[in-house]
């Protein structure tokens, strides 16, 4: 890590402390959950300083473009199935969420052979956002998906405006680089 740049050592601090969240959540008590949230506040919180550090300082490297967004899909997704596990959140949240990562990957692969990028789009950063609002909801007030008290109402709509951000962002991939696909199909006659 010596000769890695900041940026790429907080996406790489954001990978260490998955595994911290999630055991912190096994514990099922109010101490380690608080402490979940903290940790997942802070590789959270990480995920934009380095974005902001990468583009002020031109610091974007192909390194940094392949584990930020890995390091930021390993933290929402183990956080959601911890969530998951502990019957904090349906499985179907993280089915669905875990569907459209690997669709959109997907076609980011395909358009790497085709010699394009595809880059994060709007929708795909405010999808990432809505999931990381509902997650600290969710990790701060303990609620349940379906509660009927207040904070459980609010966490349900919280977890379904991003459920439907990641759905949106994902369409909004393939209708956007469609392209790609039917290029592909081209190829292949």
């Amino acid at each position: 890590m010596k000769n890695m740049n900041w940026p790429n050592r907080l996406s790489i601090l954001r990978i260490m402390l998955v595994p911290v969240c999630v055991l912190l959540l096994h514990f099922q008590n109010i101490p380690c959950r608080i402490a979940a949230l903290c940790v997942f506040s802070i590789a959270a919180a990480t995920d934009f300083v380095d974005g902001w550090m990468a583009r002020k300082y031109n610091l974007v490297t192909n390194f940094g473009k392949f584990i930020d967004p890995v390091a930021d899909k390993l933290l929402v997704l183990s956080t959601l199935i911890a969530l998951c596990g502990i019957d904090k959140i349906p499985a179907w949240v993280c089915i669905v969420i875990l569907f459209r990562e690997l669709a959109v990957d997907g076609l980011r692969l395909v358009a790497v052979e085709q010699g394009k990028v595809i880059a994060a789009g709007k929708l795909g950063k405010i999808k990432t956002v809505t999931q990381i609002v509902a997650i600290i909801f969710y990790l701060l007030f303990g609620c349940r998906f379906g509660d009927v008290s207040f904070i459980g109402i609010v966490g349900t709509i919280a977890v379904c405006a991003a459920v439907v951000m990641t759905l949106w962002s994902g369409v909004d991939y393939f209708v956007r680089n469609r392209s790609v696909l039917s290029m592909g199909e081209e190829k292949a006659q």
